[in-house]
């Protein structure tokens, strides 16, 4: 017996398959299911995990609808993965309190923010807030850095703290050892598997859509999302490092590598989202949880306006505008932090784990202990 239907189907499903081992060759959800003969609760939220979602399987199955066997494995591992973010979160309490309104929730937490920071400056300074500032220092007329660094430092901790509870909590739900995370080899197998999205393929030909014609459009929009993610983050980084070792103070000159790294980042949090939406309107609704969007969702938009409101602040800086935009970025920004946890973000922490440790069984398997 296991804790949810949706496990039970899982297993049924799994067991088919474990029989017919016609799709091991698409990804890495079928041969690490034909290393086992029976599937705990833990397995099959592993093996959802591991689920790259390409549909490929469910095209390839000669038991899929109509099929009275019903082999549906994309949808029902889609099911079986959201529930395990839910199951996984930290604190459990939140753990549905963005699920069906994510995106009213995101936006109007980064509305608030924005509307808090617009009447700090303003109560301040009624200046600050329309006036033109240049040169550096000039973000910080409209709230001093200590401030800001505050208000998204306790953010930012919040939330790696939050997931980091998340993956500590998945990891041993799928019956591994905390220690085994930590893994050289595995660690890097999987860097490697995530980097390149190996298993976004659907065993070479590309994800599938609604019209069965595979292609790599996902595979693109998702490495100029995660990608632009990591720019932006870098970026950040950077800056941090500037302010606080060299002593120079934001806003940089567009040469200076925290401009440059933002500016990439920014470009690639437009264009990815936009293309993640687009391709989901693709999708045969057959192969996706269609009944918990709201925080899928909230986080692509979030990832969008990100680096739509980040590009707009950076070519009206020397503006009057760049009061009210930066304070709406910041808003943004602070509003996909406290998300994070709760959303389609933690899906690339879990699968990375999964990958960790598939990577590690194959390397068991190949030592053939």
């Amino acid at each position: 017996m296991h804790g949810t239907r949706i496990l039970e189907e899982a297993d049924r499903l799994m067991t088919v398959c474990n029989s017919c081992r016609y799709c091991e060759g698409l990804c890495a959800v079928f041969p690490a299911m034909e290393m086992r003969r029976s599937f705990s609760d833990g397995d099959l939220n592993y093996l959802a995990n591991l689920c790259h979602a390409c549909g490929a399987c469910y095209t390839d199955c000669q038991f899929s609808p109509p099929h009275e066997y019903n082999v549906n494995v994309p949808k029902t591992l889609a099911v079986a993965r959201a529930d395990s973010y839910a199951a996984c979160a930290w604190p459990r309490a939140l753990s549905g309190a963005f699920a069906r309104n994510g995106l009213v929730v995101a936006i109007s937490a980064a509305l608030s923010v924005a509307a808090f920071i617009c009447g700090f400056a303003a109560f301040n300074d009624r200046q600050a807030l329309f006036g033109l500032h240049t040169g550096p220092g000039a973000f910080y007329a409209l709230m001093p850095h200590n401030a800001m660094a505050a208000l998204f430092g306790v953010a930012l901790l919040y939330a790696m703290g939050a997931l980091a509870m998340g993956v500590r909590a998945f990891w041993r739900d799928i019956g591994e050892p905390l220690g085994l995370l930590a893994d050289p080899g595995s660690l890097w197998q999987a860097t490697r598997d995530a980097a390149q999205l190996r298993y976004l393929d659907g065993g070479g030909v590309g994800c599938v859509n609604a019209d069965e014609r595979p292609d790599d459009r996902r595979k693109i929009y998702h490495h100029l999302t995660f990608y632009g993610f990591l720019l932006c983050f870098a970026a950040t980084c950077v800056a941090t490092l500037y302010h606080y070792l060299l002593a120079r103070e934001a806003p940089y000159a567009w040469w200076d590598l925290p401009v440059v790294l933002g500016t990439l980042g920014g470009v690639g949090l437009m264009l990815g989202p936009l293309g993640l939406l687009a391709e989901r309107s693709k999708r045969d609704p057959a192969l996706v949880d269609g009944k918990r969007t709201g925080m899928d969702t909230a986080f692509i938009a979030m990832l969008f306006l990100t680096g739509l409101t980040g590009i707009a602040l950076l070519l009206l800086r020397e503006t009057s505008a760049m009061g009210p935009l930066l304070a709406l970025h910041l808003g943004v920004v602070f509003a996909l932090f406290i998300t994070l946890p709760y959303g389609k973000f933690v899906h690339g922490l879990y699968r990375f784990a999964a990958l960790v440790r598939y990577a590690r069984e194959r390397r068991m398997m190949g030592q053939g202990t």
